[in-house]
């Protein structure tokens, strides 16, 4: 996932990868953020990580979920089934295309929207395939092995789907909320592949979407979650996020310091990452922030040390991250006006 950072980034460093320019930047912090966690003024209800965890889980139990497997189709129907019982309406999304390799992928992007009557909309994404090779993997016997993607597919929908939860047990928010799980994000060139990587092979169902919205579709903004559950994550503001969504960034990053949970979102500049959020912004029209983790100092990945490897399982998640992206998307969506 995420061609432009596929390998470790250093600080300052500016990469050429796959014919495009890969940069990171760093900038001054305006303050400290752990100092800032202490002047915290939550809103909204109380985000439950271990809910958050058990859903991960669910997904998880359904195997690998890659491309046609028949763990993709079954964690298909209960994604569907656990936004209808906490009361979204569902539609689904379906399209075969191609892989990088022609491979005809049947794919579903999963709708589910929280007051479908109302004008004022927000856009929350997470991509719910999980990756058919641990290319990345230290180990070179494995990367051909489907990986379990515990953190790279279901965080990002374990929080929708504890966000849906709370949204049904409260009548505040006025606004509405659309739930989206792209399909068919991360079969994307593999690294071991005789042919050239190249961005279109990756976030294919997000591209589809941008191109094929509902009829009279818009949303005031998106935010992509993507692997939001890993130990030791921080979320630095991604470069393509400030091109298109820079106000919302900004918005969401002070939300997680007034919910308590600045030291997760640095105010740092990150990487330029193809991502769900790319066609977004760029086909789309929708401004489209993703919250998205950056490593400086993993050798294995900038992305962290289980990405695109076996090791990317339950073992890795961490609860108190969970915690920190759900209880800023809350404060996100309470204190819109």
């Amino acid at each position: 996932m995420k061609t432009s950072m596929k390998i470790t980034l250093t600080l300052a460093a500016i990469l050429l990868v796959g014919g495009g320019l890969l940069t990171y930047h760093r900038t001054k912090a305006a303050a400290d953020t752990t100092d800032t966690d202490t002047l915290a003024t939550p809103a909204g209800p109380t985000f439950n990580a271990d809910s958050a965890f058990a859903f991960v889980k669910a997904q998880c139990d359904f195997g690998p979920r890659d491309m046609n497997s028949t763990g993709h189709e079954a964690c298909r129907k209960w994604i569907v089934e656990k936004f209808k019982a906490y009361g979204c309406k569902v539609t689904e999304q379906k399209a075969d295309l191609k892989g990088y390799n022609g491979t005809l992928l049947h794919s579903t992007n999963i709708m589910a929207s929280y007051k479908p009557e109302a004008t004022t909309r927000l856009l929350l994404c997470a991509h719910w395939d999980s990756r058919p090779w641990a290319d990345n993997d230290p180990d070179s016997t494995k990367h051909r092995t489907p990986i379990l993607a515990a953190n790279d597919a279901a965080s990002g929908v374990a929080v929708m789907l504890e966000i849906a939860r709370l949204l049904q047990k409260d009548s505040t928010l006025n606004i509405g909320v659309d739930f989206v799980c792209f399909d068919a994000e991360d079969w994307g060139t593999p690294q071991w592949a005789s042919v050239p990587d190249s961005e279109s092979s990756w976030a294919l169902g997000a591209q589809y979407f941008a191109s094929n919205l509902p009829q009279g579709y818009e949303a005031r903004y998106g935010i992509l979650l993507d692997m939001v559950g890993g130990q030791g994550a921080k979320f630095y503001q991604e470069g393509v996020s400030k091109k298109y969504a820079a106000a919302y960034v900004d918005r969401i990053w002070q939300a997680a310091q007034a919910a308590g949970y600045g030291s997760y979102f640095p105010m740092q500049d990150g990487g330029f990452i193809t991502d769900d959020h790319v066609p977004l912004n760029e086909k789309a029209g929708i401004p489209t922030v993703d919250i998205i983790p950056y490593y400086p100092d993993c050798r294995q990945s900038s992305f962290g040390p289980t990405w695109h490897t076996v090791s990317d399982d339950l073992d890795h998640i961490d609860r108190n991250t969970l915690k920190a992206v759900g209880q800023t998307i809350v404060q996100v969506l309470w204190t819109e006006q």
